[in-house]
């Protein structure tokens, strides 16, 4: 059975581009473009991992990342932020994010990434 994995991203390009090279590797991928839609995901399709952006307008990755662990899922997430904030890096780390990425990231290591948290 492949890895469910769901990416929660504001930018529909990043989601696609995440969907396709993330496929490629096997995994069954899910999208959502808000908090609402993510929440509604993961409590029906319990992800295995969320690589979810820290700006998404209306509920922002921190306040989604609360409410996923509110779920108890087990689901590994992945924060990702075009910003630079060290300080909502570390609290989501706090929270259980087991790793971040800074945008523009690196596929090739994103995937590496990806493949390694779900193979642990």
């Amino acid at each position: 059975m492949a890895y469910k994995v769901l990416v929660v991203d504001d930018q529909f390009g990043i989601r696609v581009l995440l969907q396709e090279v993330l496929q490629r590797e096997g995994y069954e991928i899910f999208q959502a473009p808000n908090g609402v839609t993510a929440l509604q995901i993961a409590e029906q399709e319990k992800p295995d991992l969320i690589l979810l952006d820290m700006k998404i307008p209306g509920m922002d990755g921190l306040e989604i990342l609360r409410n996923i662990r509110k779920l108890e899922l087990d689901s590994k997430v992945i924060m990702m932020t075009a910003y630079g904030e060290l300080d909502l890096i570390h609290e989501a780390m706090e929270m259980g994010a087991v790793a971040h990425f800074t945008k523009p990231f690196d596929i090739d290591e994103l995937r590496r990434a990806v493949r390694s948290q779900l193979d642990s």
